[in-house]
């Protein structure tokens, strides 16, 4: 059963986040391309790929999905990286993916986080929608599919410049350089150079699959 879950995910793994099926060869294509499968389909979550709030993440028929919630944070930390998954809106759904953040703190202003919200939060203002920079860079609409359905993503960070695409189309494309925030806070790990990558959730049952990461850095 592991062997086919894996099997499974490999053939759903996505080619520039579009979340078509590219051939039974992409997870191996990734591999050879320097990607780290942090998750795919396994019984539990690897505590040698995984720290943080893991209780508040259980594993339920292949699918990690946030119950308690909490941050669930790469062991390992990236300065440049691509970050791709897949996931799975509940009606209102509301999560995050921290980037470039300490395991203490606040990652939304420790490090930057990335939403992860429903369209059906029509009164989120336009830094809170999914997607943006938190607080710092709105991203378009548009790209989500309705509450309920897959979708794919893509963040990459290379240095100041942020990239964020959902379902093939980018939504961010950013240079954080001399970008500061748009509403009333301060953001003290917005320029970061390195830190963890993970999920923010906040108990509402967002699910994940197809979790995969590669290091950018020389």
């Amino acid at each position: 059963m592991k062997k086919m879950i894996a099997f499974l995910a490999c053939a759903a793994l996505t080619l520039g986040a579009a979340c078509a099926v590219a051939s039974e060869n992409t997870c191996a294509e990734e591999k050879a391309e320097g990607f780290v499968q942090l998750f795919a389909g396994e019984d539990a979550l690897s505590t040698d790929l995984w720290t943080g709030d893991i209780d508040g993440y259980p594993i339920e028929d292949g699918l990690i999905v946030c119950r308690k919630g909490g941050k669930l944070l790469t062991k390992d930390e990236y300065s440049d990286f691509v970050f791709r998954f897949e996931f799975k809106l509940p009606p209102r759904g509301n999560n995050g993916v921290g980037i470039r953040c300490p395991i203490e703190g606040d990652a939304a202003y420790q490090g930057m986080e990335i939403q992860i919200l429903s369209d059906a939060y029509t009164e989120a203002q336009p830094w809170q929608k999914h997607g943006s920079i938190y607080g710092v860079v709105p991203a378009k609409t548009g790209a989500l599919k309705p509450d309920g359905e897959w979708n794919c993503e893509e963040i990459r960070a290379v240095g100041p410049k942020i990239t964020v695409t959902v379902n093939g189309q980018v939504i961010v494309d950013a240079d954080i350089t001399d970008v500061k925030p748009i509403h009333d806070a301060e953001h003290p790990g917005l320029h970061n150079k390195t830190g963890h990558i993970g999920f923010l959730g906040h108990g509402d049952p967002v699910m994940f699959r197809n979790v995969r990461v590669k290091s950018l850095a020389e």
